[in-house]
């Protein structure tokens, strides 16, 4: 009884101090500054959570047959149910949120939790559902953008401006970019799993082999297998999704955070991760992948286009400057390391031409919703309790 009871004597005073706190109320109620900080703590530690078991999530179904209850797939799963119950806590008591935060984090948790039966359906229905591109794969992943977002959203706009809040905001702007960059890992794991199986050494087990096999109906030995199971999305769709959704993020991060080479610093950061995990995945003997190095060039690119002060000219020669870097950066390392197929360089002119409307429509947004960092500082310094 004594453990117990040495629990309960220190769970007391913690319940104590949240049971005044949970009470029905709008989005945007003033909200106490240790509350404030407790909440957001609860996000940073549920999306680590979901990244860690999303970064083995990946190299996992490259060597072992599907599981729901592969470690991966456990790991997400806590940072789940942390998620979920701060999305109750903000519905409910409208604590540390504007309207359109609580939106979105509630909308983004919906489609999620949506999507987790979907997904295990398709699997019954269609086996391994190979590519990371599949449609219940896609729910999860728009589900957790918005849900990031929701939170970048609330603590962007109520944090007091200063070190921590900067810090607190780089960190979530790391987690939205490695949602929106997790279904590229699959070309990434595939060029690796291509060159195994060309080697005659592959990286998935037998039974994942004979299963992928089956399922397209070709002998085990056959190229093409591998193929299909490595790389089954046309080549272009790494590139020009780098181009526009990877820079995109790195250009609002670039706007929120408001510092010099904050959208550098973010992504830099992500590829920093990858490159810790590789040789820890490599070391347990899965399956490893092309870390995007090549995503540094680009967010550079972006940091510097933020010297120019006109808003049309920068999204424009911020677009060109950050597509043509992203290109020769990818090619470069192509041909130092490894990276997935190139595309010809002209294919990139869609990816350019694509991403400078998007540069366009966020620059609208900035002004629209007050999303540069600046103008939002000096509202918050205007509105913050003495």
């Amino acid at each position: 009884m004594k453990p117990v009871e040495s629990l309960r004597r220190r769970a007391t005073p913690v319940i104590e101090w949240a049971l005044p706190y949970w009470t029905r109320g709008r989005a945007g109620r003033q909200t106490p500054e240790d509350l404030f900080r407790l909440l957001y703590l609860g996000w940073l530690v549920a999306f680590s959570f979901k990244v860690l078991g999303a970064s083995w999530d990946v190299s996992w179904h490259f060597k072992w047959l599907r599981d729901d209850l592969a470690p991966p797939h456990l790991l997400n799963s806590v940072g789940t149910a942390i998620a979920l119950a701060l999305t109750i806590i903000h519905i409910y008591t409208g604590y540390g949120v504007d309207r359109l935060a609580q939106r979105l984090i509630a909308w983004g948790t919906g489609i999620f939790l949506l999507a987790v039966p979907l997904d295990l359906i398709n699997h019954r229905v269609n086996g391994l559902d190979i590519t990371s591109w599949s449609p219940s794969h896609l729910m999860l992943y728009i589900g957790t953008l918005f849900m990031i977002c929701g939170v970048i959203r609330g603590w962007f706009v109520r944090a007091v401006p200063g070190r921590m809040r900067t810090l607190v905001l780089g960190g979530l702007f790391v987690f939205l970019f490695e949602n929106v960059w997790f279904p590229e890992q699959h070309q990434e794991y595939g060029v690796y799993g291509l060159a195994a199986w060309d080697r005659g050494e592959p990286d998935a087990e037998p039974i994942l082999i004979k299963f992928a096999a089956d399922q397209i109906g070709l002998p085990v030995d056959d190229r093409a297998v591998a193929l299909h199971f490595t790389l089954p999305v046309p080549d272009a769709l790494y590139p020009l999704y780098a181009a526009m959704a990877a820079v995109l993020v790195a250009v609002y991060a670039r706007a929120m955070i408001g510092r010099m080479f904050s959208a550098t610093a973010v992504v830099g950061v992500y590829v920093a991760f990858r490159t810790l995990i590789w040789p820890l995945l490599a070391v347990a003997d899965f399956p490893r992948s092309a870390v995007p190095v090549f995503l540094i060039a680009a967010a550079l690119a972006v940091d510097l286009a933020f010297l120019i002060r006109m808003p049309v000219v920068r999204a424009l020669a911020g677009s060109a400057g950050a597509v043509l870097l992203l290109d020769q950066a990818l090619r470069f390392q192509n041909a130092m390391f490894m990276s997935p197929p190139l595309v010809p360089p002209t294919t990139m002119l869609i990816g350019g031409a694509g991403l400078a409307v998007l540069w366009l429509a966020a620059e609208w947004s900035f002004d629209r919703h007050v999303l540069h960092a600046q103008a939002r500082e000096a509202v918050v310094s205007a509105t913050a309790t003495p």
